[in-house]
């Protein structure tokens, strides 16, 4: 069960209306980092825990917790699109300085939003659930939320900068606190998950035994690059325990010619088949379950 309270996590006023800095701040709700992916990331995350007890509780709290960051952003949104000129566009772009102006604003908020936030990036790209990690490995999910808190407040730290608004600035400072302690809680959840012996440093915890064990502690040297070899991911230790890793100078293929099989003659793919060749042209007698036959072959 949710229960929405009507008063914000923290403040979420800006000094003044500022529509080109609301398309902007679009990417903290809808972009691939924003509050809605940590949101439904963690939800589903918490949903999809097999284990009741301190994870899965730290989990939800987090995700609902998120659901807030959501509201604060589209309040803050809808405040600073108040009083945009959506309605006086069409007089004011006739001057062309005004018009760059006037310009930056997102057409959504007005035509769509109605003078509110949507659920897109700053560029009007709509939030895709397919951003969202939610595996069932704590571990893997674990380092995923580390990456996206890390994301969004690197984001967060960019349009700090992009602002000179008091309010605004005010709960982007309160949004970088919430991503320096959300990094920190998963980093300490990660730890935490190793120490109960539920999962190690790689994921899943299986299959040493199975896979190639000649080619689990080697680094390809690959690019032009010449320092490769110079950190502690080419040589030593690896993090597992389990390996040491090895620096591969001058790695040669192990593999033959990547070459694509032959072409099925119905499909009229460009081949080096002699174009005299009259299989190239497909029968026409052939039975639709022929025809199928052939496809699928």
């Amino acid at each position: 069960m949710f229960r929405h309270t009507s008063n914000l996590q923290f403040e979420a006023k800006p000094d003044k209306p500022d529509a080109l800095f609301a398309m902007k701040l679009q990417e903290l709700i809808g972009g691939a980092w924003g509050e809605m992916t940590v949101t439904m990331q963690y939800l589903f995350q918490g949903w999809n825990c097999r284990m009741e007890g301190k994870y899965k509780d730290m989990i939800m709290d987090i995700a609902t917790e998120e659901i807030g960051h959501v509201e604060m952003l589209a309040t803050m949104v809808g405040r600073l699109l108040e009083g945009a000129p959506d309605d006086v566009t069409a007089e004011a772009v006739k001057d062309p300085a005004v018009a760059a102006v006037v310009g930056g604003m997102n057409p959504q908020h007005a035509i769509v939003g109605g003078g509110g936030a949507v659920p897109a990036d700053s560029v009007g790209t709509p939030w895709n659930g397919k951003y969202i990690v939610a595996s069932g490995n704590l571990m893997a999910d674990f380092r995923a939320n580390v990456a996206a808190e890390a994301q969004g407040r690197l984001q967060t730290a960019r349009l700090y900068h992009m602002t000179d608004d008091p309010g605004v600035k005010q709960m982007l400072r309160f949004n970088l606190a919430r991503d320096t302690v959300h990094q920190n809680q998963w980093l300490a959840a990660i730890q935490q998950l190793k120490e109960d012996g539920l999962e190690d440093t790689v994921v899943p915890d299986a299959l040493f035994d199975e896979e190639n064990q000649e080619h689990a502690r080697t680094h390809w040297h690959l690019s032009d690059g010449g320092e490769a070899d110079r950190g502690p991911w080419a040589s030593g230790q690896a993090p597992d325990g389990r390996h040491s890793f090895e620096y591969m100078a001058d790695p040669s293929p192990l593999g033959g010619k990547a070459s694509a099989p032959a072409p099925q003659p119905h499909q009229y793919v460009t081949s080096r088949r002699d174009s005299s060749d009259a299989s190239k042209q497909p029968s026409q007698d052939k039975s639709a379950a022929e025809k199928i036959k052939d496809t699928f072959q």
